[in-house]
C-alpha cells in the first residue's frame, strides 16, 4: 500500500493525521511513514530538458560540443558538487552522476536558475518552453 498526500493546506494536513493515527500496527510487517519536499514536476523536467537542449547547441565547452545529458551532469555537479571515481579499466574517471529526479522542486528550481544564468552569460537564447 502507498498512501501519498500534499500538504496544501489544513484540511488535508488533518486528512494526513487521521490517516495515520488509523493504521494498523504490526511489529511482524511495520510500516514507514515518510515526510519530504515534493520533488520536480513534469513542467519543471520539460524546462529542464529544453534549456538544456538549449545550451548544448549554443555553447561550446572547452572546444567540445557536449549533448544535453553531458549538460545535465555538468549543472548538476556545479549545483550538488562532484564525484569522480577511478574507471574498471583503470583509464581514466568515471563522473558519478546525480539524479534530478530526487531533487526538491526548490533544489530543481535552483538548478534551472544556474542554468538559465549559464546561459545568459554566453549569450543562449532560451526557448519559451525552457524559460
Amino acid at each position: 500500500m502507498i498512501k501519498s498526500f500534499i500538504l496544501r493546506d489544513l484540511n488535508i494536513k488533518r486528512n494526513c493525521i487521521a490517516f495515520v493515527a488509523n493504521l494498523p500496527t504490526d511489529p511482524q510487517t511495520p510500516l514507514v511513514v515518510t515526510i519530504k519536499e515534493q520533488t520536480r514536476n513534469l513542467e519543471q523536467n520539460a524546462a529542464l530538458w529544453a534549456a538544456l537542449t538549449d545550451v548544448s547547441e549554443a555553447v561550446v565547452w572547452h572546444g567540445q560540443k557536449l549533448t544535453p545529458e553531458d549538460w545535465k551532469n555538468v549543472f548538476t555537479g556545479a549545483l550538488r558538487g562532484q564525484k569522480m571515481v577511478p574507471g574498471i579499466d583503470g583509464n581514466g574517471f568515471v563522473v558519478i552522476g546525480t539524479s534530478t529526479s530526487k531533487m526538491s522542486k526548490r533544489e530543481f528550481s535552483d538548478l534551472l536558475e544556474l542554468i538559465f544564468a549559464f546561459g545568459a552569460e554566453r549569450g543562449v537564447i532560451f526557448d519559451r518552453e525552457a524559460a
